[in-house]
């Protein structure tokens, strides 16, 4: 089987989303308009909205919040896929913002990094039709990198599982599991 290409130009992700330490920083998503987002592209075109998104989810209006979430689910990673290349350069916001504690909806957050970590759809898809490995867009190689990004963030999740809140310490042992296969 033919290995993915590993590069697509238009694919950018912001590294430094997070200090060194691994705790998100006082004033969250400094980083994120470092991330060219009108050049990526997600599920509906143009990622150009997944900042205000993101930023909807670090506010404090709940409700907001989980619409939010549920409209970014549906743009980076939809019924477990992989959707489009701006899910690798969501994914350290999406780390961000599961370490602050004022974010509404951080288990929501969390089980949507583990859906990223475990998607293998695209992969999948290749060993039976190698073809889709010679498409200039290639989603094999989105899956893999935003898997990436999931991992390359891990060390936020021993001070997420210290957490006195129940429900983001489960979804974070269920994300560990995840990274750990």
């Amino acid at each position: 089987m033919r290995t993915a290409p590993t590069e697509q130009p238009s694919t950018h992700r912001a590294s430094n989303a997070l200090p060194s330490g691994g705790r998100a920083a006082a004033t969250p998503l400094t980083a994120l308009d470092q991330v060219p987002w009108s050049e990526i592209r997600d599920s509906t075109g143009s990622a150009a909205d997944i900042p205000r998104l993101l930023r909807t989810l670090a506010g404090d209006d709940a409700d907001a919040a989980r619409a939010a979430l549920e409209e970014l689910r549906t743009r980076i990673c939809q019924y477990g896929f992989v959707v489009e290349q701006a899910t690798a350069a969501t994914v350290p916001f999406l780390w961000e913002l599961a370490q602050l504690p004022q974010v509404t909806c951080r288990p929501q957050i969390i089980q949507l990094l583990r859906s990223i970590a475990d998607a293998r759809q695209w992969e999948s898809v290749a060993a039976v039709y190698p073809k889709l490995l010679n498409h200039r867009e290639n989603p094999v190689v989105w899956e893999r990198r935003a898997r990436q990004a999931v991992r390359a963030r891990r060390g936020a999740l021993h001070a997420l599982l210290a957490e006195e809140d129940g429900e983001v310490a489960r979804a974070t042992t269920e994300l560990a599991d995840a990274l750990a296969e």
